[in-house]
C-alpha cells in the first residue's frame, strides 16, 4: 500500500501582486492547489472555495464512489458554486479559478485538473509534467504552432481556456496513475512555471544536490523554499505556491485522513510534515493553517457590515373601494397577466436553452458556443461564447465547414469533442 513519507508546502505572494489569491489542502492524502482569477478579492474568494468544497466532499464517512469519481463530483460542485456566487453578487462578477489535486489511495495516485496550474513527478531524477495547461499558448505549442520558448514569452501566455467559475459546466481532466516508491510530486500555481524553466525546476528539485554533505537527503521544506525564492527571484510576477510530497510502498500502511485547507491571509508559511511513523502513527503537524469556513467565504467578500434592509411598509389600512372600480381594475389586469405569462415562458426558453451548445466562430477562431443559435429583438442573445479554440476558420477543410457551421445544437461532451479532434488536426465527422 501507498503512504506519504514527508510533505512539505510555501506560499508566497510574490514580488509584483498586492495579494495572494492562491488556496491549497496539504495533508495526506490530499494535496491541492488553486490559483484565482477576478481581482478585489474574488480570485481568493473562488480558490477558497474550490479547496474548501473539495476538502469537505471527500472528508466525509460513507460516501458512494471510488475516489475518482467523487474527486471529480466535488470539482463540478465547486465550479457550480463558484458560478452562482459570482452570478448573484456583482461584487464577484467574473471569479474564477484553476485546480489541480492529487490524491494518494492505496495503490494509485488519483489526479484531477482544471486550468493551468500543474503536477510534476520526480522518478529516479527525472523531472516529468502529468497534467496539460488549458490555455492559448498550450493549444498553440501542442498544435506546433509556437515553440515552449516562445510560449513562454507570448503576449497571451496568461490567457486560459478552462476555469472553475465562469460557466456553468467545466469539463474536469482526471486520471489514475501507477505510483513506484520513492516518486516525489509537486503540484504548484503558475506563478512558479512561469518564472522557472522545467529544466531550471528540475535542477531545484532533483539536483543542487539530492543529498547533504554527510549523505543524508535534502529535506522537502528546503527545496520548496529553493523554488519558491528562485521565482522570485526570477521576478515574481505572480503569487508563488509549491507542494512536495514524497511517497512510498507500505504493506501495513494505512490512509490517511484529512487535515487543514490553507489559504494564505497576507503571511508566507513553510511546513515540513513527516508521513507515518514505523508504529503506523502520524505526527502532528506542528503549524497547521486554519480551516475555511462558508462564513470566512462571506466576510472575505462582503467585510463585516451589515447589509441587511427593513422592507416592512409603512402604509395603513387601505379604505375599501367602489365594487365598480374594483371590477374594471380587474379588467385592466388582463393584459398584464397575458404579458406576465409572455415573460415566464421566455424567461423558461431561456433557461432551457443555456443547456445545449453548438459550434461557431469568433474574430475567425472556431469557437464552441452554449445556448441556442438566435438574437431576439433589442440585441438581446439567445448564446454566449463556451471556449474559444486556437483554430482558424480558414484552416478548417471547406467541406467539413458547412455540417459544422450549421448551428445544430448539441451536447457540451460532443461539441468539445469535435472542436478538441480539430486541435489535434484530426479528421472529424461532425
Amino acid at each position: 500500500m501507498l503512504r506519504v513519507i514527508e510533505y512539505a508546502q510555501r506560499t508566497d505572494t510574490g514580488r509584483q501582486r498586492p495579494a495572494n489569491e492562491d488556496s491549497f489542502v496539504a495533508r495526506s492524502p490530499l494535496f491541492a492547489v488553486a490559483d484565482g482569477m477576478g481581482g478585489a478579492q474574488a480570485g481568493e474568494v473562488a480558490s477558497r472555495m474550490a479547496v474548501e468544497v473539495l476538502h469537505e466532499g471527500l472528508g466525509g464517512a460513507g460516501t458512494d464512489g471510488t475516489v475518482a469519481e467523487r474527486l471529480r463530483d466535488q470539482v463540478v460542485e465547486a465550479n457550480h458554486r463558484i458560478h452562482e456566487r459570482a452570478q448573484s453578487d456583482s461584487r464577484n462578477a467574473g471569479m474564477g479559478t484553476t485546480l489541480t489535486a492529487a490524491y494518494v489511495d492505496e495503490r494509485r495516485l488519483v489526479v484531477v485538473h482544471v486550468g493551468d496550474s500543474r503536477l510534476y513527478r520526480v522518478r529516479d531524477g527525472v523531472l516529468e509534467r502529468l497534467t496539460r495547461d488549458h490555455s492559448l499558448v498550450e493549444e498553440l505549442v501542442r498544435q506546433g504552432r509556437l515553440t515552449p520558448e516562445e510560449a513562454a514569452e507570448h503576449p497571451q501566455r496568461s490567457i486560459i481556456t478552462r476555469a472553475l467559475g465562469p460557466e456553468s459546466e467545466v469539463a474536469v481532466d482526471s486520471e489514475v496513475l501507477r505510483v513506484e516508491d520513492g516518486d516525489l510530486f509537486m503540484v504548484c500555481s503558475d506563478g512558479l512555471t512561469a518564472m522557472l524553466s522545467d529544466q531550471r525546476i528540475s535542477d531545484l528539485l532533483a539536483g543542487d544536490p539530492p543529498t547533504g554533505e554527510r549523505g543524508e537527503r535534502v529535506p522537502l521544506h528546503k527545496r520548496v523554499d529553493a523554488l519558491v525564492d528562485a521565482a522570485n527571484e526570477a521576478g515574481g510576477r505572480d503569487n508563488i505556491t509549491v507542494l512536495l510530497f514524497r511517497v512510498e510502498n507500505d504493506e501495513v500502511g494505512r490512509t490517511g485522513t484529512f487535515g487543514a485547507v490553507g489559504s494564505p491571509v497576507g503571511e508566507q508559511t513553510t511546513e515540513t510534515h513527516p508521513g507515518p511513523d514505523a508504529d503506523g502513527q502520524s505526527e502532528q503537524a506542528t503549524a497547521v493553517m486554519p480551516a475555511v469556513t462558508p462564513g470566512d467565504l462571506d466576510r472575505e467578500a462582503h467585510g463585516d457590515e451589515d447589509g441587511s434592509r427593513n422592507l416592512i411598509s409603512a402604509s395603513g389600512p387601505r379604505q375599501p373601494r367602489p365594487a365598480g372600480k374594483r371590477r374594471r381594475r380587474g379588467l385592466r389586469a388582463g393584459p398584464f397577466i397575458v404579458l406576465f405569462l409572455v415573460f415566464c415562458v421566455l424567461i423558461g426558453g431561456y433557461f432551457a436553452s443555456q443547456t445545449v451548445y453548438f459550434i461557431g466562430t469568433n474574430r475567425g477562431l472556431v469557437t464552441v458556443y452554449r445556448g441556442l443559435p438566435y438574437e431576439l429583438p433589442f440585441g438581446v442573445r439567445l448564446y454566449s461564447s463556451n471556449y474559444p479554440s486556437s483554430v482558424p476558420v480558414d484552416e478548417v477543410p471547406s467541406a467539413l465547414r458547412p455540417k459544422l457551421f450549421d448551428h445544430q445544437t448539441r451536447s457540451l461532451e460532443d461539441a468539445n469533442s469535435l472542436v478538441s479532434a480539430l486541435e489535434r488536426g484530426e479528421v472529424v465527422t461532425p
